[in-house]
This record gives structure tokens, sequence and C-alpha cells, in this order.
């Protein structure tokens, strides 16, 4: 897939808000700090699309991109460690779960991990919880030049094997790299793959 255009549409402090669900949408989520505006700036071909910080937390709304006119993506709060409230916290755990298991069009997560860490229970639990949602998601494994190639490897081969222990079939796994540009193709490529059976159901 071409990027030929990537612009912020909006931001939205519930799913009512969302704009009409009438185009394929791809939901990116991930601990505080996984690198997740990076990412999405690294997909988009446009650096400046999504706002990156150091402060975890600083996404507090669903927000969305509009891609080639074509697809939306979508940028949500990081869960995890960001210095917020915890009635804060509640209220952003509410929205994204609203979001996730009632927004009509949306075709798949995107859950971010870090690669340089062995598996972190709060990746774990959110994963796990998906499933029991029966929300269809694939992990991204984030920050792949930040640590050796066998380090990487030998991490997410560990997530891989903690999910098993649920799991009796994974979702396929995309290892990403902003600085190299890695996995952008083939996350793209998944995307496109997706949007045209999207669009044989419409």
């Amino acid at each position: 897939m071409i990027i030929k255009s990537a612009e912020y549409l909006i931001s939205s402090p519930e799913w009512e808000k969302c704009p009409t669900p009438n185009l394929p949408e791809y939901a990116f989520i991930g601990r505080s700090n996984v690198g997740k505006s990076s990412l999405i700036n690294m997909l988009a071909n446009n650096e400046k699309l999504a706002k990156t910080s150091g402060t975890p937390g600083k996404t507090q709304l669903i927000n969305h991109f509009l891609v080639n006119k074509d697809w939306y993506l979508v940028d949500l709060p990081g869960y995890g460690f960001a210095k917020v409230s915890q009635s804060q916290r509640r209220s952003w755990e509410k929205m994204i779960e609203n979001y996730l298991r009632k927004r009509p069009n949306l075709v798949n997560v995107f859950v971010l991990i870090d690669s340089r860490h062995t598996p972190q229970k709060l990746d774990i639990d959110f994963v796990n919880q998906l499933g029991e949602w029966q929300i269809p998601f694939n992990l991204v494994f984030t920050k792949a030049d930040k640590s050796t190639q066998a380090e990487t490897s030998k991490n997410v081969k560990a997530f891989l094997n903690k999910l098993r222990e649920n799991w009796e079939f994974l979702p396929a796994n995309f290892v990403t790299s902003t600085v190299k540009k890695m996995g952008r193709d083939k996350i793209l490529e998944f995307i496109d793959e997706m949007n045209m059976q999207f669009r044989a159901i419409a």
C-alpha cells in the first residue's frame, strides 16, 4: 500500500462522538511510552501526524486519522503508568472498553509491546481481555533497533510462549523499528488485505 495522504480528523471523548463508521478502522494501543505515536507517524510517512511525547499518558482521547481518504487509523490512550488519578484512569478505561466493544467498523486492534522487555503482566492481561471480548487483534513489537536482534527475538518468543498458556492460536505479530522503518510494509500490507475483506462484506 502506498500512503498518498494522512490527515488528523478529530479527537473524541467517547465512542459515540467518533466519525461516521462507514470506513474500515484500525486502532493502535499499548502501554504508555511504548512508541505508539512514532509508529503511527512511520506508517503514515509523516513525522508530524501524531504528537510524540516523552511524557507517558499524553494521548487522552480517541484520535482519528484519515488515511488515503479510504480508512481510519485510530490512536487510543495508553494503558498503564500514566501519572493520573484513579478516577481519571477508570474513566479512560471505560472509554477504551466502550470504543473497542461497540465501534461497528473496527476491523483490528494493533497491540504494541516494547520488544526490549520480558513479558509484562499488564500487556498479557490486556491481550487476554481482548480475547474475552472477542476483539480481533495483532501484536506489534516496537523499538527493535534498541536491542540486539538476538535479544529482541528472545523477548518476542517469551511473550508468545506466555500467551500459549491460554491461547490455542496466536495472532499475527510484527516486529518494528521506526528508526529503520522495519515492519512498515508488512503492517500496511495486512491493512490492505483487511480493507479488501471489509469492502467485500460491506
